[in-house]
Parts: structure tokens; C-alpha cells; sequence
């Protein structure tokens, strides 16, 4: 009697353990999704400031994309393009992942350098996958034919906060305000026609020459 006593006491207490184990993974689950949520709402409100023409004004604290927040963000790398940071994050690390920081933040600065002028859309995404309709994307990882997903955890980490510190005014000015790159072994024929402003790694940087259009 003793011995069935003990077993079922044995069985509750593991039952009661699997369910803790349960509760807090459930937990953990809802409050990541609260700060990605968090993220992704402040990211809009950033990308909408960054995107007004001339508005310069850093973020209030309250305001800025915190870190952990960015990192609740499509955490597999495997989510759909839809908020700023995901598409943002993904562009850097499509286009950048062996150029170090610097050539990961300088990409970054592109995107951001786009979003206030009107020959570009006004939303991360928006510019990331500008050209789509044409055939001819901005950004060539967008329409490539391969997966967009991400597949080194640590390499889209550093993507991801980049991005929030792109979003959050937090970078320095990289690319030496380029709108354009190209990787070094490629010759596009538009370049002629640009200031090339640095070089990072295997890219090119480009901005409009002065008084000329974009």
C-alpha cells in the first residue's frame, strides 16, 4: 500500500512539473509576442517620421525600438516581410552578411537615406521591394528566386539590431549618405552617372551628383 502510495505521489508530482514546465513556456510565448508587437508599432511610428521629408528629430526614449523588443521580431528569420524591422533586418543580411558592421550598417543607411524622397516609397518595405512590378527589383535578394528566410541565427541577430538602431536614428552615417551600391564585381551602367562616396567591403556606395536628380 505504501509502495502504490508512493508511485502515485511520484506521478503527481512529475504532472505537476510537465505543468509548470507548460505554464512558463506559455508565458514566455505571450510575452515575446508582446514585444514584438511593442516593435513593430513603434517601428511604424519611426519609419513614418523618418519618411516625413526634412524630419530630422531623434526618437524620445519612450519611442525608441528597445533591444530585446527588436529580437522578439520574426525569431527564426522565417516570418513573412510585413513590418519594418523584418524587412529591414532581411535586407541587411541578404545583402550584407560577410561585410562586417560596418557594411551591414551601411546598407541600412541606404534604405533609411530613400524613405523621405518622393522618387521613393515611403515605407521600409515598400522601398525593399520597390521595382517588383518591373522585373527589376532595388535590391536583388527580393527577387532572386530563392528563399528569403534567414539561415544564420547570429548573422540575422546583427541584422536585426541594426535595424532598430537604423529605425531609431542610432547609426552613423555609414555609407556618407549613398541612395545607391553594387557589389565590386558587377559594372551597372548608372554608376557612371552617381559620386561614388566609399567603399565597404565588396560594395560600392553612390549618391546623386550635386544640383542633379535622383
Amino acid at each position: 500500500m505504501y509502495y502504490v502510495g508512493g508511485f502515485i505521489m511520484r506521478w503527481i508530482v512529475l504532472v505537476f512539473s510537465l505543468l509548470s514546465i507548460f505554464l512558463a513556456g506559455q508565458v514566455c510565448a505571450e510575452n515575446l509576442g508582446q514585444k514584438a508587437q511593442a516593435a513593430k508599432n513603434k517601428a511604424e511610428v519611426l519609419e513614418q517620421k523618418a519618411a516625413a521629408e526634412g524630419s530630422k528629430a531623434a526618437p524620445s526614449p519612450a519611442e525608441r525600438i528597445t533591444k530585446p523588443e527588436a529580437q522578439a521580431v520574426d525569431p527564426t528569420g522565417e516570418k513573412e516581410l510585413d513590418d519594418a524591422i523584418t524587412c529591414l533586418a532581411r535586407t541587411i543580411y541578404w545583402e550584407a552578411r560577410g561585410e562586417g558592421r560596418r557594411g551591414m550598417e551601411a546598407i541600412a543607411n541606404v534604405v533609411m537615406n530613400r524613405l523621405s524622397l518622393e522618387i521613393f516609397p515611403d515605407t521600409v518595405c515598400g522601398v525593399v521591394m520597390q521595382g517588383e512590378e518591373q522585373g527589376a527589383c532595388q535590391f536583388s535578394w527580393w527577387c532572386d528566386g530563392l528563399s528569403d528566410d534567414a539561415e544564420e541565427a547570429k548573422l540575422y541577430a546583427t541584422a536585426k539590431e541594426i535595424a532598430r538602431k537604423a529605425l531609431n536614428r542610432q547609426l552613423p552615417a555609414r555609407s556618407k549618405g549613398a541612395l545607391y551600391f553594387h557589389h565590386r564585381d558587377a559594372t551597372p551602367n548608372w554608376s557612371s552617372e552617381y559620386l561614388k562616396t566609399v567603399e565597404i567591403g565588396d560594395h560600392f556606395f553612390y549618391r546623386p551628383l550635386e544640383g542633379a536628380k535622383n
